[in-house]
């Protein structure tokens, strides 16, 4: 099963970028005015290929077989049975068996230092107030082993776990061994987003 990991937050405000260079490029082009309208199409579309790079393609994707790893300028795909160690800190890093100094830096999910302080809160008990007097609230076992389990664990430490698991797996079965190596791949997408966007600002500065 196919599963993708990346920021909510980031991808939301992405997608409303796009839809307001969909209405500014329609508006520039329906009331073309020659120059300016060249320099302010110029100015969306080098805009918008930062926005793409840092908030639309940074993805993680776990596959049947693989981890997909999508930086801003480059993918890694790892098998899984080639993942030798996976660390969880601001983000996650892949020690594998591979090319890049063997280790893969995923750009999401990120956890911040506020969103780890936020998870170290959630997993300690909680204080009601009933009256005059401060009470602890009645938990049950399985409650309070949920709060322990919680405590301090973010979105990042979840994939990071999942990830760990599909390769604890993989190198269980019997006899199993990369089938394919480590590969990377320049984001030929942000080339060619980049390549338009030159000539946009190239037509932007040779239009009288």
């Amino acid at each position: 099963m196919k599963q993708t990991y990346r920021s909510r937050s980031a991808f939301v405000m992405a997608w409303f970028w796009l839809a307001f260079v969909a209405f500014n490029v329609y508006d520039l082009i329906s009331k073309y005015t020659g120059k300016a309208s060249m320099v302010a199409l110029a100015v969306l579309a080098v805009l918008t290929v930062v926005v793409y790079v840092v908030a639309l393609r940074p993805a993680t994707v776990l596959t049947e077989h693989e981890l997909v790893g999508r930086n801003p300028l480059r993918t890694t795909r790892v098998p899984w049975a080639a993942i030798d160690d996976v660390t969880v800190s601001h983000a996650i890093s892949v020690h594998h068996s591979g090319g890049d100094g063997g280790v893969l830096r995923l750009w999401t999910p990120m956890s911040s230092a506020r969103e780890r302080a936020k998870a170290q809160r959630r997993g300690m008990p909680s204080q009601r107030r009933r009256g005059r007097f401060a009470t602890e609230p009645t938990v049950s076992r399985a409650e309070q082993a949920a709060q322990e389990a919680l405590a301090g664990r973010t979105h990042a430490d979840w994939v990071g776990d999942q990830i760990r698991e599909r390769a604890e797996a993989a190198r269980r079965r019997t006899g199993e061994q990369p089938q394919v190596q480590v590969r990377t791949a320049w984001a030929y997408d942000v080339i060619a987003a980049g390549v338009v966007a030159l000539a946009l600002v190239v037509a932007a500065i040779v239009v009288p």
